[in-house]
């Protein structure tokens, strides 16, 4: 599937993006895209897909020493690095492609810590790419855009939880399964699993209203944009809620959701908006 074929609840380089960060925007949304589809995508092995991994690891390391890079996705990339204000590096890439081969390799993760470490990685260099680009570097800001990323990655696992478990991956910590005393062998069933996907859209759903926080740091369409994403991951939780917790329905966004997205987003706006002029001295 092409990158820019995908299915996406939450917006990617909407009309909101300001148009001076847009084309670096789209540049990392198909990295990141392209590099997923990699790990997951088409019938081949393990060991072919980590190599390939490996060799788009290769081409990120190549382009931040200078070099030319041979996928064009990570071509794409090159008008980021050359950016006067991009101070980042390859990290963030390569924590990206690190979790991506992880998820080649692991289907189960013992605890919701070692589920974190995965989501440090798989999720939270999107928001800091995101906020190098609107040049926010405080210190609180970034610890609350890893929490409204953490959230967006396991919303979308709760959302898709009976396609992963229908490919072998379940990404609700098994010692969450021992405390409900329910077994992973038959996830996800909608009676017998109920409590267990409640405590986790309970525990996204409150990792993002304290990720809420980001957004006395951001101003003008970019503040809208993230405040609807937030939006977007409360949606889906209240979607699955609405479903009684059966995860092997798919809930989706759809146009009829825009008047709640607009009011989920006003309420947080509304929730931070204390704090505004202070953070926005604080910002660079």
């Amino acid at each position: 599937m092409a990158v820019d074929q995908h299915y996406e609840n939450f917006p990617v380089a909407s009309l909101l993006v300001p148009p001076t960060i847009r084309p670096y925007v789209v540049a990392i949304y198909r990295f990141a895209r392209h590099a997923d589809d990699v790990a997951d995508e088409g019938d081949a092995d393990a060991a072919s897909r980590s190599t390939a991994l490996d060799q788009l690891g290769a081409d990120v390391q190549r382009l931040f020493d200078g070099e030319t890079p041979n996928a064009p996705t990570v071509q794409g990339l090159k008008q980021l690095r050359d950016a006067d204000f991009y101070l980042l590096g390859a990290q963030p890439f390569l924590d990206l492609l690190s979790a991506f081969r992880q998820d080649v390799h692991q289907g189960r993760y013992a605890t919701a810590d070692d589920l974190l470490d995965y989501c440090r990685r798989s999720a939270n260099p999107v928001g800091r790419l995101m906020l190098a680009l609107v040049g926010v570097t405080d210190s609180s800001a970034l610890v609350a855009s890893d929490r409204i990323c953490t959230a967006l990655q396991l919303i979308n696992f709760w959302q898709d939880a009976a396609v992963d478990a229908a490919r072998g991956r379940i990404y609700v910590p098994l010692d969450a399964f021992a405390h409900y005393n329910v077994t992973p062998s038959t996830f996800p069933q909608a009676v017998i699993h109920r409590e267990l996907m409640k405590a986790q859209c309970d525990w996204a759903q409150q990792l993002m209203l304290r990720g809420a926080e980001l957004l006395p740091w951001l101003a003008g369409r970019f503040r809208l944009e993230i405040a609807l994403t937030i939006a977007g991951g409360l949606r889906i939780i209240e979607k699955i809620a609405a479903n009684d917790y059966d995860v092997r329905l798919r809930p989706t966004l759809r146009w009829y959701d825009s008047p709640r997205l607009l009011w989920l987003a006003a309420r947080e706006g509304w929730r931070h908006r204390r704090r505004t002029a202070h953070s926005r001295t604080s910002a660079p």
